[in-house]
């Protein structure tokens, strides 16, 4: 009878180490898990961070001159609507990103979407500074830093604040933009399900996103507007 409950005793010793073992093949596979994903998240978040200056923004001359008759207002309207079909195209046709190069264990697809919305949004956000003339100064790459912080933050530049204006990739920025680029990542992945009706509810979201944000940036803008002091420009 001892033998027996020591044998007993020693299946229980056995299942109770594979089982331990096995927790700690799951709880290493979950850090590893995580790890690649917030190292797929810091890639977006750089490669956004890249592309920002090199991203064609419109000076307030020329978009009076391409949307001529119009005042602020209309023209900030005719802005937005066309990131926003922008970014509901972006979340329509993630498959047609494929062939990018994806970051570390981030589908293709929507790290594609994130950047490519990113870019619009971001193109947006520089050219609504420009039509309520807060243009931040600087250099092309200062007012991109600058840009891409009211991006993450969802709101206008303060001109009177050197720090936001003249802020580098420090830290807290970088920390900023990545939780923005998380939250866009989890936000968009409905529009990486199968067949149309996830590319229609991608874009659907994307475009009522771009909207809410272009609405919290005017806002603010509006409260910090220098109205225009040039005349409307003559087609050449």
């Amino acid at each position: 009878m001892v033998g027996v409950e020591a044998e007993h005793d020693d299946m229980h010793e056995t299942e109770r180490g594979r089982m331990a073992s096995l927790a700690t093949a799951v709880g290493r596979g979950v850090r590893r898990g995580g790890e690649r994903a917030r190292a797929g998240v810091y890639a977006v978040a750089d490669r956004i961070i890249a592309n920002a200056p090199r991203i064609p923004v419109r000076d307030l001359a020329t978009l009076r001159k391409q949307f001529p008759g119009l005042g602020p207002e209309e023209l900030a309207d005719k802005l937005v609507a066309g990131a926003a079909g922008g970014t509901a195209t972006v979340g329509a046709g993630v498959g047609a990103a494929a062939m990018l190069p994806a970051p570390p264990a981030m589908p293709t697809e929507l790290a594609a979407e994130i950047v490519g919305v990113a870019s619009i949004e971001f193109k947006l956000i520089a050219e609504l500074h420009e039509v309520y003339g807060v243009r931040a100064p600087g250099s092309t790459r200062q007012r991109a830093v600058a840009y891409l912080g009211a991006w993450a933050e969802e709101r206008g530049i303060d001109v009177a604040q050197p720090a936001t204006v003249n802020a580098a990739l420090g830290v807290q920025m970088k920390r900023e933009l990545r939780q923005q680029v998380l939250r866009r990542g989890f936000r968009n992945m409905p529009s990486l399900a199968p067949f149309m009706v996830g590319a229609a509810v991608g874009a659907a979201m994307n475009r009522r996103d771009t909207k809410k944000l272009a609405r919290k940036v005017r806002k603010d803008l509006r409260a910090k507007q220098i109205p225009w002091d040039l005349p409307v420009p003559l087609e050449k």
